[in-house]
């Protein structure tokens, strides 16, 4: 059959013309929207690698080698295994098509650390954290209610920032609020809203004055984009500057450590590791084990045995 390099076939993507074989991979992935951007990004950079190093006609090693350069830029195990999903994709779909043979079969994404990545905050930290927030402005009130909501809930970013004013609901005497979980299409999942961390959000609401339940739960209270919902990078600034005015400056701790700092605390509050497990929405128990794990480890941490052999006293 007549084969094109891998470097041709990717870099036939069409600017012009739709029919080119880069968006014929691409228009046949049953993905979302969102995820056939990432593939369309991660083929491009893997063609400019590909050019770069001057392999055109790419075999397991090449894909392999590819693989060590991403894991050499120091990118998340995560952000390198999304790389080669899309590459290993487009050679499956190649072959199909008799256009170029699979090698990248059997390449296997980095490994996950067995740590998570962000540091969780301890409890007078989460304590001092919503302390220092001035709740007496309507952006203070909307800060609060937004972090609070955060620690107290495990919410990712992405979803605090599609909820919707009319996804608060009743059902069993109990305010929950429905979201689009991650991987999910619609808003069929959702958080529980005990009355402390209700009450910031109404009070928040009140001050705003809005009643459309189409409005975004949270909104900009800026003159310039004023009522506008959030972005992701929005709610992450503001974490950060919280985060920072009360000394917290460092890499480790980010939004997701918020996520991260509820999860841990329903842990140490005594719920069980499928009650965590349900808390975060983790598709796989053994993510939730990591921070069972943590804890126990720092818990009855044997270093202190050492200590104690030491110091010579029996524990």
């Amino acid at each position: 059959m007549n084969q094109l390099t891998a470097a041709e076939a990717i870099s036939l993507a069409p600017r012009t013309d739709p029919g080119r074989l880069y968006e014929r991979f691409l228009a046949s992935c049953d993905v979302k929207e969102s995820s056939r951007h990432t593939y369309r990004r991660a083929l491009r950079q893997f063609m400019v690698w590909v050019e770069r190093e001057g392999a055109q006609s790419p075999t397991r090693e090449t894909v392999l080698d590819y693989k060590k350069h991403l894991q050499d830029r120091d990118l998340s195990s995560l952000t390198v295994s999304s790389y080669l999903v899309a590459v290993r994709k487009f050679f499956e779909w190649a072959e199909g098509e008799k256009i170029y043979p699979n090698v990248a079969r059997g390449v296997k994404g980095a490994r996950s650390p067995r740590n998570i990545r962000k540091d969780p905050l301890t409890i007078d930290q989460v304590k001092e954290l919503l302390m220092s927030i001035d709740r007496s402005s309507l952006l203070g009130k909307r800060d609060f209610a937004l972090l609070n909501l955060l620690v107290r809930t495990g919410l990712r970013t992405v979803e605090i920032v599609g909820a919707d004013v009319g996804d608060i609901r009743q059902q069993g005497g109990e305010a929950l609020l429905y979201i689009q979980g991650k991987g999910r299409d619609d808003k069929d999942d959702f958080v529980l809203l005990t009355h402390e961390t209700l009450m910031p959000i109404m009070e928040y609401l009140k001050e705003r004055g809005v009643s459309d339940d189409t409005a975004p739960l949270f909104a900009s209270v800026s003159d310039r984009n004023g009522g506008e919902r959030l972005t992701t990078r929005s709610v992450s600034r503001l974490v950060k500057e919280y985060l920072r005015g009360i000394g917290l400056d460092s890499g480790r701790l980010t939004a997701h450590s918020l996520r991260h700092t509820a999860i841990t605390l329903c842990l140490k509050g005594g719920a069980t590791v499928q009650e965590a497990k349900a808390l975060g929405r983790h598709s796989n128990i053994n993510t939730t084990m990591i921070y069972a794990h943590n804890i126990d480890r720092i818990a009855q941490a044997p270093e202190r045995k050492i200590d104690a052999l030491l110091a010579g006293v029996c524990l």
